[in-house]
Order: structure tokens, then C-alpha cells, then sequence
């Protein structure tokens, strides 16, 4: 953690937070209200009831207003990040459509850059993924994935990963407007994200997860991810836009695992659900996972939350939502193991 006291408290600071009722941003908005910020999150519309559970956090009735804006409307983002002192921005569409990912991940993120060079804001954090480091076929097995690697954007095109593309596009497009403009820009890139839930839908990369618990998945794929707690996450952003010296990118990861062994542990804290145990390429030899490194953000104060922890708490999440069914009780002796 940043040591000063001023470095660890938003009283009195206002920061817009785009795309605020989303799984990350939600908790950045959790985060932030527990120190204190001012913040104005921006939605495509404030009264659809999923975005309810942002009025119900701690904080939320004095130091939380919402603002209707769209990332390809400039004139609201402008006009929701005009006198603030800082910009978290999360809003991204996920999806593997070119025309639904290009223009406002792209586009939506200069907007942004612009809108927040214009209000001369402090400070503007920006996620983006995994998804810009890592897709690079030349890498070598044994290369340690640094802030230094970058996706290569032929192999995206060349393999349809349009999210992957569109995301390294928008970061790129972010660090050359952030330097044209003058903004002073952090960028957060985080693994696949799990956890508990703050908003009532399911997002992305909680279905990763889901479909091994409905049935809905039978095997399992011969590939590795890599995986990260959303209030790790949430945190990473409060703590690179707090730290004066914080700058450039920071991956945020716990650890890359086959996804053999996250059925593995899925199956030994939840027997009771169909989850597959056979992979769906026998005839290949088992993917190796690939070496992570998130030395930047432990620096920080981040400390990980093990995989098997966010991958338990992810299904108890789902339970309590109401997304997947609670079986009857079985023996409550099974103990996380970090």
C-alpha cells in the first residue's frame, strides 16, 4: 500500500468511473466509496434495474450520482468527466463481433482520452486485458509474459480473436492520444476475471466458469487461461491511480492454470455438479501453461487471491444470485487450499 496518508484517501476527490454498473467497475465503485471519492459513474441508462446494486453500496446515497453517457457520444463523456480530478476507464463491450467491438472499444477510448484532456483530470486509468500481451505466436514457451509484450494484431485477425484485436487497437489508440494530448494514462491488464458478483447479470467471464456447472460444457478444452480475484482487480486501478509514481502497464494475474486442473478443483469443492472430466483433444499433448509475471503490481501492495479461493467464492457467488441451483447440503469439510 502507498505509505502517505494522502495517497490512501479520495476525501474530497470526484473520478468518473465509465461503464460503472460492469463486473470490474462495480467494484472499483465499491472500492472507491469505502475511501471516500466523490464518483460519477456513467451508464447507457441510469434507471435500467441492473444497475440497482450500485445504489445500494456503502456510501452510495451521499457520494454517488450517475451520469447517461455513450462512449461514442463524445459530448457525454465530456460532459461527465468535466471537473473531475481522475478517470477510471472500464466500459468495453465483450464480444467476439468486429462491428460490436471495434468502434466503441477504439473510438469510445480516445473519446475518452480527449474528453478527459479537455477537463485536465490528474490522472486517467484504463483496463484493458490480458488479451493486448499475450496472443503472439513467436513467443517462446520458456518467455516470461511481461508489460513489455504486446499481441500480435495479424494473428488476431488471422485467428478471428476480434475481442483481442480490438482491445490491443484501443490501448494502442490510448497511449498515442494520452501522449498528443498530455494526459498523464496508467493502464491496468488484467487475466480472465472471477469472483463474487456485485451486479445481478452474469458477465463474460463468469460463463467461463458456469458452463462446467450446468452441464451445459461435457469436456473440457486442451488450453490454458489465466485467472485473477475481481476485487484484486479493482484494487490494482485504485492503487496505480493513488501512487504518484505509478506509469505505464501493469498485468494483473494470479496464476495461468490448464483448464484440467480448474475442473479439477471445481469438482472437489463441488461434487455434486456435472462438471466434465474428460478433455476434448486426447490426442495432443497437454498444453503447457505460459509464465506470468506481475512483479509491477505486488510492488504496489497487491497480494493475489490463490485461484482455488476465486474459483470457490465464483460458485458460491453464482448460488447466491440465483444463477445456479444450491444442491442439498453435503459434508461442509472441505477447507480452501491456498
Amino acid at each position: 500500500m502507498p505509505s502517505d496518508s494522502s495517497s490512501v484517501s479520495g476525501h474530497g476527490q470526484t473520478v468518473c468511473v465509465t461503464g460503472a454498473g460492469g463486473f470490474i467497475a462495480s467494484w472499483i465503485v465499491k472500492l472507491l466509496l469505502e475511501r471516500g471519492y466523490i464518483i460519477r459513474g456513467t451508464l447507457r441508462n441510469p434507471d435500467d434495474p441492473k444497475n440497482a446494486h450500485l445504489r445500494e453500496l456503502e456510501g452510495a446515497q451521499d457520494r454517488l450520482t450517475f451520469r447517461k453517457a455513450d462512449l461514442l457520444d463524445y459530448e457525454s463523456l465530456k460532459e461527465a468527466i468535466n471537473g473531475c480530478d481522475g478517470v477510471f476507464h472500464t466500459a468495453s463491450p465483450v464480444t467476439d463481433d468486429p462491428e460490436q467491438m471495434m468502434e466503441p472499444a477504439v473510438n469510445g477510448t480516445k473519446n475518452v482520452i480527449v474528453a478527459a484532456a479537455e477537463a485536465k483530470v490528474k490522472r486517467v486509468v484504463f483496463t484493458s486485458s490480458i488479451g493486448t500481451v499475450y496472443m503472439n505466436p513467436t513467443r517462446g514457451s520458456d518467455v516470461v509474459v511481461d508489460e513489455s509484450c504486446w499481441s500480435n494484431l495479424e494473428y488476431c485477425k488471422n485467428t478471428k480473436n476480434w475481442y483481442c484485436y480490438a482491445k490491443t487497437v484501443a490501448e494502442k489508440t490510448a497511449w498515442e492520444e494520452a501522449k498528443e494530448k498530455g494526459v498523464d494514462l496508467v493502464v491496468v491488464n488484467p487475466v480472465l476475471v472471477l469472483g463474487p458478483l456485485l451486479q445481478p447479470t452474469i458477465n463474460a467471464s463468469i460463463i467461463h466458469i458456469l458452463k462446467y456447472l450446468t452441464g451445459s460444457a461435457k469436456t473440457y478444452a486442451n488450453s490454458v487461461q489465466a485467472y485473477v480475484h475481481v476485487m484484486d482487480v479493482a484494487l490494482a486501478h485504485i492503487l496505480v491511480y493513488e501512487t504518484p509514481s505509478a506509469s505505464g502497464r501493469y498485468l494483473c494475474g494470479e496464476s495461468v492454470l490448464h483448464r484440467g486442473d480448474v475442473v479439477e478443483i471445481l469438482a472437489k469443492f463441488f461434487p455434486e455438479y456435472p462438471i466434465p472430466s474428460k478433455c476434448s483433444d486426447e490426442v495432443n499433448p497437454r498444453v503447457k501453461p505460459y509464465k506470468l509475471t506481475t512483479q509491477k503490481l505486488q510492488d504496489l501492495g497487491v497480494e493475489f487471491t490463490p485461484v482455488k479461493q476465486c474459483l470457490y467464492e465464483t460458485v458460491k457467488s453464482l448460488q447466491e444470485k440465483g444463477h445456479l441451483p444450491v444442491p442439498k447440503p453435503q459434508k461442509d469439510s472441505i477447507k480452501i487450499q491456498s
